[in-house]
């Protein structure tokens, strides 16, 4: 028990250490520069204390959670009923996996949100649609590779024992696919988070994309820099003590199943 113990704690140990390290070397480099180029680590923390006392800065918090979320539902709707239709509709794999997901996949964010400006004008759709179509991609892939993992044979004996299509899907193919469905709305929230501050920063009049570029335009570095720690601290959370222990009970599961 205390070899592997040791290791643990070890790494723990050089994980707080280099944190450590990190904000001294921030205060020093701090104190050695204006405050408008690098605030220090105690201003910055101020200003996250004030942030969270504005109720018109948290506005733009909840308006980019709104924007993620939406886009990340719609984008699994979209992605998934496309991989759906490419298993269920052979003529159309070519069509989905060959064309349209490489297409969508190497298309930029940037890309996306520049033509949804011109298409939508600046508002939240113009946000919602740019976050969208960069997930789109993401969504086709995991669920195909989902889909494909599921045993042919299996799908076969359900439908020689007189089960429905519609009957079929529900009792086999969507149980199978639950480490998928979860796998893929963990990789969209992450990457949506990275579309959201850019299409927000040219396309949005709300969120927290919108609010760095007001920052960055009052060289208000210690808001810039707070909520970056924001950003950083609630995808971190998410990931480490939310997704993380749901999608491996659900492998775990899927594994004993």
């Amino acid at each position: 028990m205390a070899g592997p113990a040791a290791p643990r704690g070890g790494a723990r140990l050089a994980g707080h250490l280099f944190t450590l390290a990190a904000l001294g070397i921030w205060a020093l480099y701090a104190a050695s520069v204006d405050p408008y180029v690098m605030p220090g680590p105690i201003a910055v923390a101020r200003r996250l204390g004030e942030f969270f006392a504005d109720l018109d800065l948290l506005r733009h918090m909840l308006y980019t959670f709104a924007h993620i979320l939406g886009a990340v539902a719609i984008s699994f709707v979209v992605g998934g009923a496309l991989s759906l239709m490419a298993f269920y509709l052979p003529r159309t794999k070519l069509m989905v996996h060959g064309r349209l997901s490489p297409f969508l996949n190497s298309f930029p964010g940037i890309g996306w949100t520049l033509l949804a400006i011109v298409w939508f004008g600046v508002n939240d759709f113009t946000v919602v649609f740019a976050i969208s179509a960069v997930l789109v991609p993401f969504a086709i892939i995991n669920m195909r590779e989902g889909l494909e993992a599921i045993d042919a044979e299996l799908l076969e004996m359900s439908h020689s024992f007189g089960r429905s299509r519609w009957r079929q899907f529900l009792r086999i193919v969507v149980p199978a696919l639950y480490p998928f469905i979860f796998a893929t709305l963990r990789i969209s929230f992450g990457v949506a988070w990275k579309v959201a501050l850019t299409a927000e920063l040219f396309g949005g009049n709300t969120g927290l994309g919108y609010l760095l570029n007001l920052a960055r335009q009052n060289f208000d570095m210690p808001l810039l820099l707070a909520v970056i720690v924001i950003i950083i601290a609630f995808v971190y959370s998410s990931d480490r003590f939310l997704f993380a222990p749901v999608q491996s009970r659900l492998a775990k599961h899927h594994a004993a199943a």
